[in-house]
């Protein structure tokens, strides 16, 4: 598989990608400005969004790390905001979502991630110190303590109450409102204005903290910027899809398989197109195939779940 996709041109996944999106957009909609087409343009614009920052989060992460089989979902970003969602459940019950409106819960997810985001690199930063590899041990060790912490309130709450958790644990790309993809578009843009200006040292970053060092780049420095774009472009798909677990290694595998390059201005749109085209394809056969008998998240997940699998066996057959 891997040998046909390296045989197509260069930007053409991205041609592949308008031509799903206008699939998309106009397949049984009759044509209906009014209603069904503009709700599927605010999921477009939901998958396009949430497609960029998991292909960019993930692809930085593993240059950082040295590491293709890490995401930043180690870090524990996703745990704190279903933990954040489960809290509001139990001590506001299903009125939760009327006291606290959507764009509401929205901002402050996003705040909370980059506050736990914040917290965990001050303890690992500070007094010079900068190893990445404490950093994801810390992330590792607090993913788990805070899924158990989740799963002890989760057992607290009603039947009722439980099954609109799960709603939040499951990527979907209905619930954006409006408001929150405009004001994730204006952080994205701002996430993306900073990322291309210190471009080439992620490319020197991606050869190791020694030749990075070596060839001039404020190691830390570059390493806790990076880690802080992360965490917003986490925040964002978490908060406006929800978690996406293996998603980011398989976009960020199928990109180094179609671009042959580690080169960030080729792989970072490489990857962005990759993940936008498998959500929409996701959301097609959800819709068309089979009827909404499934969710985006299922298909994701097996998918994404395989991939890894065979992946860590491969990797594990050639050593």
């Amino acid at each position: 598989m891997n040998h046909l996709i390296t045989r197509l041109p260069k930007h053409s996944i991205w041609i592949i990608v308008f031509a799903l999106a206008m699939t998309f957009l106009f397949i049984r909609s009759g044509f209906d400005f009014n209603y069904l087409i503009p709700k599927r343009m605010n999921r477009l614009v939901t998958m396009i969004i949430g497609g960029i920052c998991i292909a960019w989060s993930s692809i930085i992460f593993q240059s950082i790390t040295s590491n293709r089989i890490l995401t930043p979902a180690i870090m524990g970003y996703e745990s704190v905001y279903l933990l954040f969602q489960s809290l509001l459940i139990l001590f506001m019950g299903a009125q939760s979502l009327v006291i606290i409106s959507a764009n509401m819960n929205f901002l402050l997810s996003i705040i909370l991630m980059l506050s736990y985001s914040w917290i965990i690199h001050r303890f690992l930063f500070r007094n010079g110190q900068n190893d990445v590899y404490v950093l994801l041990m810390l992330g590792l060790v607090l993913t788990i303590v805070i899924s158990t912490f989740t799963q002890f309130i989760q057992l607290k709450v009603s039947p009722g109450e439980f099954s609109i958790l799960l709603g939040f644990s499951q990527a979907s790309f209905g619930k954006a409102e409006p408001q929150q993809l405009i004001i994730s578009t204006v952080i994205l843009a701002f996430v993306s204005i900073i990322g291309i200006k210190y471009l080439p040292k992620l490319d020197v970053l991606s050869l190791g903290r020694d030749q990075a060092i070596s060839l001039g780049v404020d190691y830390q420095r570059t390493v806790r910027l990076y880690l802080l774009l992360i965490a917003i472009l986490v925040a964002i798909s978490t908060s406006l899809l929800g978690p996406t677990a293996f998603m980011g290694i398989f976009v960020a595998n199928m990109t180094y398989a179609l671009t042959r390059s580690f080169r960030h201005t080729m792989t970072l749109s490489t990857g962005a197109a990759i993940a936008i085209a498998m959500f929409i394809v996701a959301q097609l056969a959800v819709e068309h195939l089979f009827n909404y008998r499934t969710t985006v998240s299922i298909l994701v997940n097996l998918v994404c779940g395989t991939w890894f699998l065979l992946l860590m066996l491969r990797t594990r057959g050639s050593t």
